[in-house]
């Protein structure tokens, strides 16, 4: 099966999902061909896929649906969040009480709140194709707060792979000359992510229509885990936590889109590109 190129009706039969809108199932066929096409073109491997898009857009669920199709096809593939390199609970409190008054600092989210060296040493042990365990984060600890998980529950990846597929939400930002006066310390910290940036090989975009948009899917979100009976945020809580971040979306997805993403001096290839509206289907030019 190495090597095989599929054809567009190969993947919608793989990625059908009865529930699933049309727009969608060709969203993730389309993604899908974009990343065997480059997988098969290059000789490195693992390739790593960077994900870039709001949170709440869906795209954990997309890069699943991606590995799913990718496995299926005989290539070996995995999907890793930045979400899953916060720091712990005990060293965001630290950060929180170092930055009073920084609404940036106060909770988990922002650049400065990730633990970067975690993230290169796992993405260098993924691309070194030695065993490697692949930290989780319980986002419902602490009443929604979260927390570091513990070893005993990382899963363990133990085969070379062929695509690592690395997903968040500032994925690929950059600082920028002169940011708003809100979002000065984590405008410093972000220089530091560049070092996972010198690590991806190509980028997937998405991005919100709106930045309202993205305070939606967020509320929703939260919403959906309150009605399973998980842990979350309040309704009051998720958009005070979502309106936080609205000044780096205005701030940073610009640049992202305008230059691109830089790894190692070189600006790498996108592979898709897309705009989302409210129901969080692309928006078809």
């Amino acid at each position: 099966m190495r090597g095989y190129a599929p054809a567009v009706s190969d993947l919608r039969e793989i990625l059908h999902d009865p529930d699933i809108h049309a727009l969608r199932l060709s969203r993730d066929v389309l993604i899908t061909q974009r990343c065997v096409s480059f997988l098969l073109a290059s000789s490195k491997r693992p390739i790593v896929l960077g994900l870039n898009g709001p949170q709440g857009s869906g795209k954990s669920t997309l890069a699943a649906r991606i590995v799913y199709a990718m496995n299926a096809l005989g290539h070996r593939a995995i999907t890793c969040s930045i979400d899953d390199f916060y720091v712990t609970r005990a060293e965001q409190q630290r950060i929180a009480d170092a930055n009073a008054g920084d609404r940036t600092m106060e909770h988990r989210g922002y650049p400065g709140t990730h633990d970067v060296a975690l993230g290169c040493k796992t993405l260098d042990d993924l691309i070194a194709g030695v065993e490697t365990r692949l930290p989780q984060y319980d986002k419902s600890a602490h009443q929604g707060r979260g927390e570091r998980a513990p070893l005993s529950v990382w899963p363990a990846v133990t085969e070379p792979l062929d695509l690592v597929i690395f997903e968040g939400w500032m994925l690929g930002f950059a600082p920028v000359a002169t940011p708003p006066p809100e979002l000065r310390h984590a405008n410093e910290a972000l220089a530091r992510y560049q070092a996972w940036n010198d690590r991806l090989d190509a980028m997937i975009l998405q991005r919100a229509s709106t930045l309202e948009d993205i305070v939606h899917w967020r509320v929703d979100a939260e919403r959906a885990r309150r009605e399973r009976g998980d842990p979350a945020l309040s309704e009051q809580d998720a958009r005070d936590y979502i309106e936080r971040f609205l000044p780096a979306y205005a701030t940073w997805t610009p640049p992202l889109w305008s230059d691109g993403v830089r790894s190692k001096g070189n600006v790498i290839p996108v592979c898709v590109a897309q705009t989302l509206g409210r129901d969080r289907l692309p928006i078809i030019p």
